[in-house]
């Protein structure tokens, strides 16, 4: 999932994040994270929208309900669903305003962006099957150094998580070991795979703390 720079406007936590047609998948977590926050009930309204909008009038006929009719279960939930839009519209820009507009309930704005910015599933399986390739045959780039080859490497397994395709973090740390690091680095990176702490060593660890250096090995075996 790819995230906008840092001075993105939205990043304060005391309102919700802006949207301004890019960086969908990320403001689509920030914004769930945000609604749960305030109030964790509003979420059942944006996801599953439990509001009586209809009734049947003297003939049988589908009416829409007004809200004299509604009780006061019924009204709680149309206040929470008030309050779940304010917080959705205020984090749109115009653009992203003029699609959900007419939308009366929280969920139809939400499910109206969706419909608007989410790839399909096909596109989805399509795209986890390119980055699962580029992960199985990730190598150091020449002229690259080990700080920008890892967060290449995070960027590229982040997208895949978004994708539903986790990959564990020791399976993580082993493909660095084994494929990634420098040729120069072997007999470290030897040491560091038959050390008793391998099963729990982080990638931050490994190449935070530079784990193929002399000084650092010693703490990891």
């Amino acid at each position: 999932m790819s995230a906008p720079p840092r001075n993105w406007e939205g990043q304060s936590t005391a309102r919700q994040p802006l949207f301004i047609g890019q960086y969908y998948s990320w403001w689509k977590n920030r914004m769930r994270d945000h609604i749960q926050r305030e109030d964790y009930e509003l979420w059942d309204i944006v996801t599953d929208s439990p509001l009586a909008t209809l009734e049947k009038n003297a003939e049988g006929v589908d009416v829409p309900k007004t809200r004299a009719d509604c009780n006061v279960e019924e009204m709680k939930k149309w206040e929470k669903n008030a309050k779940a839009k304010k917080w959705l519209i205020c984090g749109l820009g115009p653009d992203e305003y003029n699609r959900i507009q007419d939308s009366s309930t929280a969920k139809k704005i939400w499910d109206t962006l969706q419909v608007a910015h989410e790839v399909t599933t096909q596109v989805k399986r399509s795209r986890g099957t390119l980055l699962y390739s580029q992960y199985e045959n990730f190598v150091i780039k020449d002229g690259k150094t080990i700080q920008e080859m890892y967060t290449r490497f995070t960027t590229l397994t982040n997208e895949l998580k978004s994708l539903r395709r986790i990959i564990p973090e020791e399976v993580r740390v082993k493909k660095i070991l084994t494929r990634v690091l420098p040729i120069t680095g072997e007999n470290k990176i030897t040491a560091i795979k038959e050390s008793k702490n391998i099963a729990t060593l982080s990638l931050d660890e490994l190449i935070g703390k530079g784990a193929w250096h002399s000084e650092s090995l010693k703490v990891l075996i």
